[in-house]
């Protein structure tokens, strides 16, 4: 790896390890939607204007029903759901369940009839990461906080099925404009949810919550994108994945150092059980069984002479 390469990879390893910190303080005063609103709509003004004068938001908007699908599954529903869990998650056991999204990945890939021929490797992370799942919910999680762990099975199918979408009705479209796109189409969709459940802020938030909405969308959103484009024309889509087993590693010290959150043994037996799991399952995995339409491409290597596709962020991101 280039020097370049090694600090594009430092920057987004931050850049996406830390949105689950700043969630945390968002939600101490914000409801979740609202901190969805803040987040989404300043991401898009600063995207928005990149993706027209790349021209690249009509070709987006074309095809507008994938494009609302995958916004649903992508934005909408799991920073919602991210949002309202850490209410009742640490934010590092928050980071910790979103490295599971490549197990989930294989699901997602059998139910949309592009079932992954696994080998014994891939099938012993699916057990070993499993495992790990099972270790923080069981042992590191309170009871009372099972219906927050629900929240996160959403956002962990949702991060798995937006790739899908990419990369099934959408890879040749360039990832800026859909990062745009989708992030104003999530904001115009949490207007009048924000007022039809009074969740509009009553006074004025703190500075350390405005803060943290402005670092979710600047450096957790806009920036990280433009990063992941570069990093990925710097060492290429496959080096870039290693991303994954980063950004965790992130949100647990973002959420001792800064919130003074707790690791027990069964935090540090999870990390490395999900983790292992999440390496074993995307190793040296064949590739899938044909199928109509542009399948087998990566939404992370999609034409790296356009911008590539957002999809691969997610473990993103929360």
């Amino acid at each position: 790896m280039t020097r370049r390469g090694f600090f594009l990879f430092a920057a987004l390893g931050i850049a996406w390890g830390i949105p689950y910190l700043f969630i945390k303080i968002a939600v101490s005063e914000l409801e979740p939607a609202m901190v969805v609103l803040g987040r989404s709509g300043l991401a898009a003004v600063l995207l928005l204007p990149l993706a027209l004068f790349r021209h690249e938001v009509l070709a987006v908007v074309r095809r507008w029903k994938p494009m609302l699908a995958y916004t649903l599954v992508e934005i909408v529903l799991p920073w919602y759901f991210l949002s309202s869990a850490e209410q009742h998650l640490p934010s590092s056991t928050a980071g910790l369940l979103l490295a599971a999204v490549p197990l989930a990945g294989v699901g997602i890939a059998f139910i949309m009839g592009r079932p992954e021929r696994l080998s014994g490797s891939n099938w012993l992370g699916i057990a070993v990461g499993m495992l790990g799942v099972a270790a923080l919910v069981g042992l590191d999680v309170a009871g009372s906080d099972l219906g927050a762990v629900a929240e996160m099975a959403v956002v962990v199918v949702g991060y798995a099925l937006g790739p899908a979408i990419l990369a099934r009705w959408m890879p040749d479209l360039p990832g800026i404009g859909v990062v745009a796109i989708s992030l104003a189409a999530a904001a115009v969709i949490y207007v009048p949810v924000v007022f039809a459940t009074s969740a509009w802020p009553t006074a004025w938030p703190s500075t350390e919550v405005v803060v943290s909405i402005v670092v979710l969308a600047v450096v957790c959103s806009a920036l990280a994108f433009i990063l992941m484009v570069a990093l990925i024309g710097e060492i290429g889509p496959v080096k870039a994945t290693a991303i994954t087993y980063v950004n965790p590693a992130v949100a647990i010290a973002a959420g001792v150092l800064v919130l003074g959150e707790r690791i027990t043994v069964w935090t540090v037996v999870g990390f490395v059980l999900v983790l292992a799991g999440s390496y074993l399952v995307t190793r040296h995995r064949r590739e899938p069984d044909p199928a109509p339409g542009p399948e087998g491409v990566s939404a992370a290597s999609t034409d790296l002479a356009e911008p590539p596709e957002p999809a691969s962020d997610r473990q993103a991101d929360g």
